[in-house]
């Protein structure tokens, strides 16, 4: 069995683009910071996105079958900041920030490099987490020319180019 802190070691060092993933409906207004996101097909178009259960907002998620996928720019460590801290309330954290909702209904935060606006299709439980397969409804692309990755537990401005 491989040691949790080796995994969690390893992890740190494969990057990944930082989202706000939001929802609102009867179970009311969450949202929270991610990296755990990626594509699982273009037909039709879907995502996975991974959630601790313990997370206050886990119920709240399954309850309201909807989410939106947030991808921070690179001037967004602050929201990231936000959507991670305990200590703001939910309310707090929506507040500091412009959001519009798109089909679904769950936030979508304004000054996003994309929007993905889902509904859950299906969802399964794997050690400490839910495994949301999420069926896009929506998709609106921003116009910023950089993305905000996470990285050897830092974070970092994905901007330049690479040369061919």
């Amino acid at each position: 069995m491989v040691d949790t802190q080796l995994f969690r070691n390893g992890m740190s060092l494969l990057g990944g683009a930082v989202t706000v993933i939001t929802t609102d409906g009867e179970a009311g207004r969450f949202g929270f910071t991610a990296t755990a996101v990626c594509s699982v097909t273009d037909e039709p178009p879907t995502l996975l996105v991974c959630m601790n259960r313990n997370s206050y907002a886990h119920d709240h998620f399954k309850t309201n079958g909807a989410l939106c996928v947030n991808v921070l720019t690179g001037d967004h460590q602050g929201v990231s900041w936000d959507f991670a801290n305990r200590e703001l309330s939910s309310e707090e954290r929506f507040a500091k920030h412009s959001w519009t909702a798109l089909k679904t209904g769950a936030p979508a935060l304004d000054e996003a490099l994309v929007n993905f606006d889902c509904k859950i299709h299906e969802s399964h439980e794997m050690g400490s987490h839910t495994v949301f397969y999420c069926r896009i409804q929506d998709i609106r692309i921003g116009t910023a020319d950089a993305g905000l990755v996470y990285f050897n537990r830092n974070y970092h401005r994905l901007c330049d180019q690479s040369v061919a």
